[in-house]
Parts: structure tokens; sequence; C-alpha cells
């Protein structure tokens, strides 16, 4: 499938149908879900919705946990291929290992440059937010991720290594 123009929006009831494929197709891929929030089963929708305004808000946010916007990357025909969740500022953890920006790509719709895109656009939230310098993690296997965030004015720090073993490459973009 070819590349198209793409958009970030919020979560609403009008992409239920899309983003419903994009949890199943993301699912039946049997790989780990990226970012964490599209873990979340969408069943009820609206509960799902729900969840994503009040953690955006900052309203019963877990212990540990930091307010966060999620938004979905669609396409011109409608479809959602990615999704990001924006961490508005760094706990510990997120500092070594999570970042500030947390994104994915639709399994079936990767290699069509929409890792960029998703960044990019990101990036131009997290200004609106007034984050100015952004901090974007990827796995050390993870090349394609490493690429993007490279692509986007990623300057590598030093990397962090998880109690599993799994070396996290940590990234800053922005002044």
């Amino acid at each position: 499938m070819s590349k198209e123009k793409v958009r970030m929006v919020k979560p609403s009831a009008e992409y239920k149908e899309t983003y419903v494929a994009f949890y199943e197709d993301w699912v039946a891929s049997g790989e780990s879900m990226v970012p964490w929030v599209i873990s979340k089963e969408p069943y009820p929708f609206e509960e799902m919705l729900a969840f994503l305004e009040r953690s955006e808000q900052g309203i019963d946010i877990p212990e540990g946990w930091v307010r966060d916007s999620t938004y979905w990357l669609v396409t011109e025909s409608e479809r959602v291929v990615g999704a990001v969740n924006i961490r508005h500022e760094l706990n510990e953890n997120l500092f070594h290992s999570g970042g500030h920006i947390g994104y994915g790509i639709r399994p079936s719709e990767r290699q069509n440059g929409y890792g960029a895109e998703i960044l990019k656009l990101s990036l131009e939230i997290t200004k609106d937010l007034g984050i100015t310098k952004v901090l974007v993690v990827c796995d050390a296997h993870n090349e394609a991720s490493r690429r993007v965030i490279l692509r986007n004015g990623g300057i590598q720090d030093q990397n962090y290594v998880e109690p599993d073993g799994n070396i996290v490459e940590r990234f800053w973009i922005g002044k």
C-alpha cells in the first residue's frame, strides 16, 4: 500500500470503526503494542475515550504516572495507521526508558514513511504543550525507530539498560 497524506486527530467516536480495525490488526500481529495506551481494549469504545480524556486532564492518574495526551495518525482515506502518546512531563522511569513521546505504526502500514510523519507531527504538539526539549527513546534493536528519531533531529544521549537487560537508546530533540 502506498503512503497517503496524514494528519493527527484526537481520539473520538467519529473514528470508532477504523480505530477498532487498527487495534484488531495489531492484536492479530502478535507484536507488543506500542505505545502502551493502544493495548487498552477499545470495548466499550466510549469508556476508552473517557479514560484517554481523564489522562489528558490529569484525573485519576495512577501513582507514578504523569498526564498524557493521545492522538491518532489518520490518512486521507480516514484509516487510523498510527498512534502516539505524549507525556506532558518526565518522571524517573520516563526519563530512563519511556521519554516524552511513544508512538507506533500499524504493522500492516510500516515502511511507508508514517513513522517519520507521526514523530514530526508529535514534535509540533510538544511545542504547543511548552515542551522544548523532547526525549524520545527506542530499543537498541529497533533500527527503523532509530532512523526515524535521527531524521527528526535526535541527538543521542546515554543508553539505559533496563532490569531485564534490554538496552534503551535515548535521544533529545530540541533546545
